[in-house]
């Protein structure tokens, strides 16, 4: 079992950035690739970014590559998303999520945390 804790979400302005957080519980941290999600109102949730736990692998949407950067500690359990130049269209709620092996399906991933909220206003 692994636990996802999110945070860092919040209310920003357009061109602003955030920094969002989430923290893993499990022994074998390093032997799951990790992964952003997000899911805006009315909208399927759709895949972010994902790092592979051994760090060789990293996956972006070409429409954040720019502006979204996918980090993680595995001393800490932990990874972030560094999103700068953020636009109204990124608010969403954000999920972190967990697998045994990286890509962009949602159903891959098995572990899954609670989200984080993230508006963006013009």
């Amino acid at each position: 079992q692994v636990q996802l804790v999110e945070s860092g979400g919040g209310l920003v302005q357009a061109g602003g950035s955030l920094r969002l957080s989430c923290a893993a519980s499990t022994r074998s941290f390093r032997s799951y690739a990790m992964a952003w999600f997000r899911q805006a109102p009315g909208k399927e949730r759709e895949f972010v970014a994902a790092i592979s736990g051994d760090f060789s692998s990293t996956y972006y949407v070409d429409s954040m590559k720019d502006r979204f950067t996918m980090s993680r500690e595995n001393v800490k359990n932990t990874v972030a998303l560094q999103m700068n130049s953020l636009k109204t269209e990124d608010t969403a709620v954000y999920y972190c999520a967990a697998a045994t092996r990286i890509g962009t399906q949602k159903d891959l991933y098995n572990y899954w945390g609670q989200g984080t909220q993230v508006t963006v206003s013009s």
